[in-house]
């Protein structure tokens, strides 16, 4: 942690917090290569075809890869799913791989940016607001309706990790989602106010905002911005495993990615104190899947949601695997043998 942000942040909240940590620049730094209206098309493994596809979320073009199928042709009807990508990932990264193997078993499959990151539109760049993921959800579902090939009847949504929690989210309010899956699930709200472990204090809370509050109050005076990482540095002993293991993911040729920098406006934390992704879970009566390692610190997360859905629910635990097993490991194929059969289930009851 650099002088600055250690001014900011007490060392013990950094020490327990999945977010914080990093260093400061200017968002005219680091701004995506995006044109509106963009569509171009490669071919992805298993015969898969990636397209390269924009849509709006009000004033935001926002960017996206659409997967689509082996046998697809734009007369048929296809189930189509929304793969939602962790905090500070990418539509390159696990969501990619997800909606890829999706669509492998026949879906048509959508990954996206969220807004304000990757290629996706949105000012101040970096900015991490788990709400304005919610809206970006619900505008991902508006794009799929639009296209002739996808039944609007049979549209799924998958989240893995910060992903879940506004997946679950968006999907407590949004019926035109059918069916809701998570993967390695984290409420983000909760594990920002509570830490990884959930262990964390109210005292560490309010640190937290005060160190929002001298940021403001810092910018408002013609200050940077301060930027925070959301993993540690490769190598960090003090983090707890899983992000131990994030940070080989997200900060090694394993999953990097030049638009995954690993940095979020630090005053992004107030947003996500105050994020509850599983609020409304009575409202949650699609059917769902919740699937998680049973080695992940992350596991609270994916019990918790599940015991509390009231609808029709399935718990599917990887044995042996910890939180980023499930981003790029033999586990994935796990997770995806009974995604894939969850998905074609609930759509075709759709």
């Amino acid at each position: 942690m650099n002088d600055q942000l250690s001014n900011l942040v007490p060392a013990s909240l950094a020490r327990r917090k999945t977010l914080l940590g990093g260093s400061a620049l200017t968002a005219s730094l680091w701004m995506p290569a995006f044109a509106a209206g963009k569509s171009e098309s490669s071919a992805g493994k298993g015969g898969v075809k990636i397209k390269n596809v924009t849509f709006r979320n009000n004033a935001i073009d926002m960017a996206g890869n659409l997967y689509l199928p082996k046998n697809f042709t734009e007369g048929s009807k296809f189930p189509a799913i929304v793969s939602v990508h962790p905090g500070g990932g990418v539509k390159e990264q696990v969501a990619g791989l997800y909606a890829r193997l999706m669509a492998e078993q026949g879906f048509v499959a959508l990954a996206f940016d969220a807004s304000h990151q990757g290629v996706s539109g949105g000012m101040p760049r970096l900015l991490d607001d788990p709400m304005r993921r919610v809206g970006d959800i619900y505008s991902a579902v508006d794009y799929l309706t639009s296209l002739r090939y996808v039944d609007a009847s049979r549209i799924g949504a998958l989240g893995i990790c910060a992903g879940s929690g506004t997946t679950v989210k968006a999907a407590s309010m949004e019926r035109r989602i059918k069916a809701v899956a998570t993967v390695s699930a984290v409420d983000v709200g909760a594990v920002t106010r509570k830490g990884w472990d959930g262990k964390a204090t109210q005292a560490e809370q309010f640190a937290m905002l005060d160190a929002v509050a001298k940021e403001r109050t810092a910018q408002a005076s013609g200050a940077a911005p301060t930027y925070v990482n959301y993993v540690p540095k490769v190598g960090d002993k003090t983090a707890p495993r899983d992000l131990q293991e994030a940070a080989d993911y997200y900060l090694t040729p394993r999953g990097q990615h030049p638009n995954s920098p690993n940095k979020m406006l630090l005053t992004s934390l107030s947003a996500l104190v105050s994020f509850t992704g599983f609020d409304r879970l009575d409202l949650l009566t699609q059917p769902l899947m919740v699937v998680a390692g049973s080695e992940a610190g992350s596991l609270w997360h994916s019990q918790e949601l599940h015991a509390r859905a009231p609808g029709p629910k399935e718990l599917f635990i990887v044995d042996g695997a910890t939180h980023m097993d499930l981003y790029d490991r033999d586990a994935v194929r796990v997770a995806t043998n009974q995604l894939s059969p969850f998905f074609t289930r609930a759509l075709q009851a759709a």
